[in-house]
């Protein structure tokens, strides 16, 4: 089984397809494993699978995100490499259970492989704020109880 990382970036690669080629989402794995192992059959990578699958699934609800965050960027002007990337990320932050830090940091590395450094920025800039309204607020810290009183001394 590959790392997640690895995943994380067949993952990118397989939604990059299917969106540029206007696939279903079989389709678009198929043609990625094709390509990629045109020789045997390969090994699929669950993982990557499920956040295809599962970003494809939520898209709209991804996408409404995005657009509420990306200050002066229409999604379909946005470049399809971020846009992938960020809705990668908000999948697995809200349905996955990857702590947010992890996906934001994982998005990261995604744009500094395969976009530019002002995608880096731009990336983080959107899932930071995604991470801030989806999260619930901290909780505030119980108030601290009084020290016990020390035993009567007779």
């Amino acid at each position: 089984m590959p790392s997640r990382h690895k995943s994380r970036q067949r993952a990118l690669q397989i939604l990059f397809l299917w969106e540029a080629r206007g696939q279903t989402v079989d389709e678009a794995i198929d043609s990625y494993y094709d390509a990629i192992f045109p020789e045997a059959p390969a090994e699929r990578d669950p993982f990557a699978d499920e956040l295809v699958r599962g970003a494809v699934a939520h898209l709209p609800d991804l996408d409404a995100l995005i657009k509420k965050r990306a200050e002066h960027w229409r999604l379909e002007r946005m470049p399809a490499v971020d846009r992938n990337i960020i809705r990668l990320a908000i999948f697995e932050m809200t349905h996955v259970g990857t702590p947010a830090a992890v996906a934001i940091d994982e998005a990261l590395e995604l744009a500094r492989k395969f976009s530019g450094d002002d995608s880096v920025q731009f990336v983080n800039g959107v899932l930071d704020a995604i991470h801030r309204e989806t999260s619930p607020p901290p909780e505030a810290p119980a108030p601290e109880a009084p020290a016990p009183e020390p035993p009567a001394t007779e």
